[in-house]
């Protein structure tokens, strides 16, 4: 056998186990939960390696049916409004982007909930064109495999809020001494008006900015048609 034809056929082994690994744990993720994401196993090692602070990986896995409705709605108003319509891609907050980029500025609300899913549930946190093109991947992954109910609910159970602090239950015990199933409106819209970055802000100690987020995203909550998700 020539070098070239063992290369090319030990590459199409390489592309097929990766297409069937990646399927079948997107496929497995539907029904059962994430037990663990990269970015909680990348938070344990930085907190290992510092002295400062103190190991802690803070997560609950909670179903839809124990989350309150509020908490769904809330990041639905703040994160990504085109939730039900896009199918992973938020094409036009993508090319204002692009745009605003070009110019200098940040524009944010491109990546849409489905796109944070799919980087946190499968990827690394770091950006680079190879991590870009794989997010691409998963999303289109879940977007085919999961419905738009399972993409919140994973979602909420896995999205970084707050030092060691992963997903609405833990938020919520953490934050308000309650579960997630007893979240207000008023409380779902602090949590979610820190997400942009939960290492920096925090519910228990909201600014005026944070306080403002809350109130814009509580209106935007009552503007839009309910999702319908949680309790």
């Amino acid at each position: 056998m020539s070098i070239l034809k063992y290369l090319t056929r030990l590459l199409f082994k390489i592309i097929l186990w990766f297409f069937l690994s990646t399927i079948g744990i997107t496929v497995l993720y539907r029904f059962i939960p994430v037990p663990a994401t990269p970015l909680m196993l990348i938070r344990v090692w930085e907190q290992t390696w510092d002295k400062d602070q103190q190991v802690r990986l803070y997560k609950d896995w909670v179903s839809m049916d124990n989350i309150s409705k509020h908490a769904s709605q809330a990041v639905y108003a703040a994160e990504d409004q085109k939730f039900l319509q896009h199918n992973g891609f938020d094409w036009e907050a993508m090319e204002k982007a692009w745009e605003g980029n070009k110019k200098g500025k940040r524009i944010k609300g491109a990546s849409t909930i489905s796109q944070q899913t799919a980087k946190n549930v499968f990827l690394w946190p770091n950006r680079n064109m190879v991590r870009k093109a794989l997010e691409a991947y998963f999303t289109f992954l879940i977007e085919l495999i999961w419905s738009k109910e399972r993409i919140m609910e994973v979602y909420l159970n896995v999205i970084e809020m707050g030092n060691g602090i992963y997903g609405i239950e833990a938020a919520a015990q953490t934050y308000f001494n309650k579960p997630a199933a007893k979240l207000s409106q008023a409380e779902s819209a602090l949590i979610a008006a820190v997400l942009p970055n939960p290492r920096r802000w925090s519910p228990a100690k909201p600014t005026a900015y944070i306080r403002g987020r809350q109130t814009w995203i509580m209106r935007q909550m009552n503007n839009l048609a309910p999702l319908g998700y949680g309790k």
